[in-house]
């Protein structure tokens, strides 16, 4: 359990160089997950890679299908879609996340003494 008022960076440093708390890495892998799995600007799931049935067809469009493995390169999934597995989780980080700010925990918890500023 933290015990001071600030969060401890990690190791953790994106392109940026911009140092991140646990929180904020946690959240940056959630958002990347999902990001796998939302639809772009034109209809695009990374998930679904360039199987266009899943792009264009209205019976198709909004199926999310949960793979066993994941290409590394583009995000679109191979082998199993049958069984949901682990990846059936990310369905639950958005609302993990929805609102929360590290700040915002620490406080909940009461290891923050001053009242949040984010």
């Amino acid at each position: 359990m933290c015990t001071s008022a600030k969060s401890s960076p990690s190791n953790a440093q994106p392109a940026s160089g911009r140092q991140l708390n646990l929180f904020e890495v946690a959240r940056e892998i959630g958002d990347r997950l999902t990001g796998t799995f939302a639809q772009t600007a034109d209809g695009h799931r990374p998930v679904h890679g360039e199987r266009d049935i899943f792009h264009t067809s209205p019976h198709w469009r909004d199926l999310l299908l949960f793979y066993e493995h994941f290409n590394g390169d583009n995000g679109s999934g191979v082998g199993a879609s049958h069984q949901t597995g682990w990846t059936g989780t990310v369905a639950l980080l958005p609302l993990l996340f929805r609102g929360a700010t590290g700040q915002w925990v620490r406080a909940r918890r009461g290891v923050l003494t001053e009242e949040p500023t984010e």
